[in-house]
């Protein structure tokens, strides 16, 4: 079949459409990727190996047009933008908030209601996905967290805020893992790597622009636009993704579709997750102190649940939310293990720089935003380069190695920022450690893709994201002992300095909100007090250089792959599943009878005289 140049060229990139492997089944045509309808394919355009025609047709990359892939890829970070900001924007926001319904309690529940939804749901919709489809289920999300906001916007008192907020969570956890499922699903390996890096970027901007935008709103309107915002841009995100995101739409039917979710899973991992973070969230002396019977039980509990799920995965669920199988591979496990010290060395910078630039530069809530940018600016250019190299050359590995080794050298320099504001190391630290974690915001999540099987794509990029969630979490947390134990400790010293009632407000659980006070002292106890703060900041970058350096070491496991320019499109819904099912059972079958047909040879060659 003669070809021209450009026939050639395209030829580079295709598009390979996998068959559910049905006994009796009629070959199916082909559909383009991103549509719905199933058009024959050009034979004059096609060009598949033998291998390819057993796994489906063949068809060009190219059935998008550039601007088609722009306005997808425009509507996806567009929700995935306000998923990432509703995290920030409210930070500043929050003390205004507790203020206007006279709730103390608020103060922790406003962004812990809105992280422990997203984190416990979030291993749930990838394999719903697989159920439902990817399109159906991505816009289910965006509603939800359309609706989330709403309630938030219009809320009446603190518990209806709380309830809202959920609600947010619960749409923000479907919008995070489906945006990068739906990247899977359109773009080759080779190309995914670029995608990835503008999701990274849109992180970065949201966690940059986030506590600028939500101390605009708060000073100069109201709190309630910090979700109204939410509003038009999600509707936006919404139409733009019913017009333009075709992927396979199996038509599930309700019933059908619910029968197959792992229900039992489901709420093992859910209810396990809530309990360990609501203990992690409530401990420290937060409601109750570490060794309270409360904290103790909530995390027992919630690890024994951990161990039930994953029981049921192994032993009962036809279709496991995390398939156990993907841990099997030492890549597989290092990626995993790099997610979860990159998000915990991330969020660091993101929730405890804000304090420093606060409680010993003296920075107002707004312009700690602003001295943030160089963080927020630095990772948001690497990870968007880190996504082009990637896909220019194919490599992904120098990446993720190298961004640890930045992250560890960024974080060892903040260790050396000091009580007294030096400009010159703010920003210069800042950008080392942006360059270090810009990189490694989805490049765990591509090495992870190339050690799975197309089936369970969704399955392992929903299991990605949980570690995320349940990482940055951690990481707060963590962060917030290690300063609170600190601050704790020069207590006396600060009895000395600005007097005991002073000292009592800037010791242990109440250091962290009574920043305010910090910028009413002067002279000596001005300084004291600010020396306190950087000791214990001090002491919090230290261990998330540890952490960093814990991730680099463990990097060094990831192994080199061959990203492929091909895109396997498989079916998304149950008649899929159960081929897969079909296929498995129908090779036990044919193994067990070679088995037989073994032990009857040996019989016979037995009774031969």
């Amino acid at each position: 079949m003669a070809t021209n140049p450009g026939q050639e060229a395209r030829v580079a990139e295709r598009v390979v459409i996998e068959q559910p492997a049905l006994v009796g089944d009629k070959p199916s045509q082909s559909p383009v990727i991103g549509d719905d309808t199933l058009p024959t394919p050009d034979p004059e355009k096609v060009d598949a190996a033998p291998s390819e025609a057993l796994a489906g047709e063949v068809l060009y990359e190219d059935g998008r047009s550039r601007l088609q892939t722009v306005i997808i890829m425009v509507s996806l970070c567009s929700a995935l933008f306000l998923s990432a900001l509703d995290m920030t924007i409210v930070t500043v926001a929050v003390p205004t908030i507790a203020a206007d319904f006279q709730s103390t309690v608020g103060y922790t529940w406003i962004g812990s209601s809105y992280t422990l939804a997203n984190a416990a749901t979030a291993p749930s919709w990838g394999k719903i996905s697989d159920i439902f489809g990817r399109k159906p289920m991505i816009l289910v999300a965006v509603a939800i967290f359309w609706l989330g906001s709403l309630l938030c916007a219009i809320s009446r008192n603190m518990t209806m805020l709380i309830v809202a907020r959920s609600i947010q969570g619960i749409g923000s956890g479907g919008i995070v893992i489906l945006v990068n499922v739906c990247i899977g699903d359109l773009f080759s390996m080779r190309k995914r790597g670029q995608a990835f890096g503008f999701t990274g970027l849109v992180w970065a901007v949201a966690g940059g622009i986030g506590p600028v935008v939500g101390g605009a709103f708060t000073q100069h309107a109201s709190w309630r636009w910090c979700f109204y915002l939410n509003l038009p841009i999600s509707g936006l995100g919404m139409v733009l993704l019913i017009f333009v995101l075709h992927l396979h739409n199996p038509r599930t039917p309700m019933r059908a579709g619910l029968a197959a979710v792992d229900w039992l899973g489901s709420f093992a991992v859910i209810s396990g997750t809530l309990l360990i973070l609501l203990g992690l969230t409530f401990g420290g002396g937060v409601m109750f102190p570490w060794k309270s019977a409360a904290v103790i039980s909530m995390i027992i509990v919630g690890a024994l649940m951990l161990v039930v799920f994953a029981l049921i995965e192994m032993r009962v669920a036809r279709y496991p939310i995390i398939p156990l199988r993907l841990f099997r591979s030492r890549v597989a496990i290092a990626s995993f293990v790099c997610c979860f010290f990159h998000g915990t060395v991330y969020v660091s910078g993101s929730y405890y720089l804000p304090l420093y630039f606060q409680a010993v530069v003296g920075a107002s809530p707004i312009l700690s935003g602003v001295y943030m940018l160089p963080y927020s600016v630095g990772l948001s250019i690497a990870s968007a380069a880190t996504g082009i190299a990637i896909k220019k050359t194919g490599q992904y590995l120098v990446f993720i190695i190298g961004g640890f080794v930045l992250l560890t050298i960024g974080f060892a320099l903040f260790t050396n920022l000091g009580a007294e504001a030096n400009w010159a190391k703010i920003f210069l630290y800042q950008i080392v450690a942006s360059i270090g974690v810009g990189p490694n915001f989805q490049t765990t999540l591509l090495s992870l893709h190339t050690t799975v099987d197309r089936r369970d794509l969704a399955s392992a990029t929903a299991t990605h994201g949980f570690i995320r969630q349940m990482a940055t979490t951690i990481s707060v947390v963590l962060g917030g002992v290690a300063f609170q134990n600190q601050m704790q400790r020069q207590h006396d010293s600060l009895v000395v300095s600005i007097g005991a009632p002073a000292a009592d407000l800037l010791s242990g659980s109440n250091a962290a909100s009574s920043v305010y006070l910090v910028n009413g002292l002067t002279g000596p106890a001005l300084h004291a007090a600010r020396a306190a703060y950087w000791n214990a900041i001090q002491t919090m970058f230290i261990m998330y250089a540890a952490f960093a350096g814990s991730g680099m070491v463990v990097s060094c496991f990831i192994t080199q792959s061959t990203l492929s320019k091909e895109l396997v499109d498989h079916k998304t819904g149950l008649q899929g599943l159960r081929g897969r099912d079909d296929e498995k059972n129908q090779q036990r079958a044919q193994s067990a009878e070679a088995s037989s047909d073994r032990e009857a040879g040996v019989v016979a060659d037995n009774k031969l005289p």
